[in-house]
């Protein structure tokens, strides 16, 4: 239970009653971050059946729709995305890619890009079915999952930090193993939400995955909090693309 609540302390802004951070009480914590995406999931899957009652345009729907991952994770993992590509666009050596993670001043291509992320969410999220929506929703646990996954698998780029706090204390084979079991139900899922866009969903999640991995290690030696962050942006926004335009395919045919 105190893993439960360290967890969704660390990674939302849900209230969650005050319990001591302790190397017993975090060694589970990562096993459920993923239960984090289940909650931005239902209310996710929620407003869309609902909305259709509401005597309100669609554009406020999707206006709420963008914001709603960040209001419940209060913007951590959009942090780590703007910090990555404030590093990344800088084209220096890694040691000064990593010191420019940890810099809290802002870029112009990290400014850009952000501004770009959250038009592209809109306008696919304009196309959103309910069908799509699910594959969406779930795809917010997978990231989590295979973000999880990358934290306990993936050597740390930096001697200290929140990341390596976690990674440190946890159980990391439990945990391992705990991440195959979520992404093996979050797939599972996907597939009976719609096969076509579930498979989809699930293959761009693990391409994702490798090719932030594969980033990771060559840009920056490891995984930070911010390249985690980054990652899990990434996948869930690309899974909201790959999803709609599958559903937009099979409504053409």
């Amino acid at each position: 239970m105190n893993s439960m609540i360290i967890a969704f302390a660390m990674y939302s802004k849900l209230p969650m009653p005050k319990v001591e951070w302790t190397k017993e009480n975090m060694k589970y914590a990562m096993c459920f971050f993923p239960w984090i995406g289940i909650v931005i999931g239902l209310f996710y899957v929620l407003l869309v059946s609902v909305w259709e009652f509401v005597p309100s345009h669609e554009t406020l729907r999707n206006v709420i729709l963008c914001i709603l991952p960040v209001l419940i994770t209060g913007g951590i993992h959009v942090d780590g995305y703007i910090d990555t590509i404030d590093a990344r666009h800088s084209y220096q050596s890694r040691e000064r890619k990593l010191e420019i993670l940890k810099d809290p001043h802002v870029g112009a291509f990290a400014i850009i890009w952000i501004v770009i992320y959250f038009l592209a969410v809109y306008g696919f999220t304009s196309e959103l079915s309910l069908e799509s929506a699910w594959v969406v929703a779930i795809g917010f646990v997978y990231s989590r999952s295979l973000s999880g996954l990358g934290v306990v698998t993936i050597p740390s780029a930096k001697k200290d930090g929140l990341l390596v706090s976690f990674s440190s204390t946890a159980e990391t084979k439990k945990v391992r193993y705990t991440m195959y079991l979520y992404c093996a139900v979050c797939i599972g899922a996907m597939i009976i939400a719609n096969p076509i866009m579930g498979i989809v969903g699930a293959v761009t999640g693990i391409v994702v995955y490798l090719t932030c991995r594969n980033m990771a290690f060559k840009e920056f030696g490891g995984i930070t909090g911010d390249l985690a962050g980054y990652f899990l942006q990434k996948c869930e926004l690309t899974i909201l693309i790959v999803s709609v335009l599958c559903d937009l395919v099979m409504r053409m045919f």
